[in-house]
């Protein structure tokens, strides 16, 4: 319950503390290309539920008919604003509105695709829907370059399956066991860090 009282004040401060920056993102994202806004994609929630998870859009309107649901190095989809979300983070910030509606947290495992999750083992799917997923978490940090780490293998969908993750799996399941107030403050504070960097 506390965890649940801290993401909403948090999400409802930074939702109106960031409200000028949403606006202008928001009009520079029309300006630059046709289509909507925001980028809604379904995702698995806390014990199993879907919901419809929201980012500024970074990619061309039918960008998942043209080719995978991750993104991969210099990807031809990505739109000239959405390289530069993409690289500050930016484009992550509209889900504070998911914070807020109780869909998600500000950190937890990363909400998959149900495609991805379908690859989980049995075990490990349990124990990682047990929680709200997160804005930003240990994995998030460790894979910030994830779309030039899978843009360098041969087959990108393979590699994020065998490769990347299992070991975002263990972080995930390490952060379930392990979770707390403290924890949280100091994974929000080093993906502060890293994006500084």
């Amino acid at each position: 319950m506390a965890k649940r009282v801290f993401d909403w004040f948090a999400s409802t401060c930074g939702l109106l503390a960031l409200a000028p920056v949403l606006v202008v993102l928001a009009f520079w994202i029309k300006l630059d290309s046709p289509g909507p806004v925001f980028f809604r994609q379904e995702r698995v929630g806390r014990g199993g539920k879907l919901f419809r998870i929201h980012k500024f859009r970074t990619m061309v309107t039918d960008a998942e008919r043209r080719g995978l649901q991750i993104t991969v190095g210099a990807d031809a989809r990505v739109t000239r604003v959405g390289q530069w979300l993409r690289k500050y983070k930016l484009d992550e910030l509209p889900q504070l509105l998911d914070v807020w509606l109780g869909h998600m947290s500000l950190v937890g495992p990363r909400p998959e695709v149900p495609r991805y999750v379908a690859c989980y083992p049995a075990d490990v799917r349990d124990v990682v829907l047990s929680v709200r997923p997160g804005i930003t978490d240990r994995a998030s940090i460790e894979f910030k370059d994830e779309n030039e780490i899978l843009g360098r293998a041969t087959d990108p969908h393979l590699a994020y399956v065998n490769e990347v993750l299992p070991i975002k799996l263990r972080y995930y399941v390490d952060y379930v066991a392990h979770r707390s107030f403290w924890s949280d403050i100091g994974i929000i504070f080093a993906t502060v860090r890293a994006l500084v960097r």
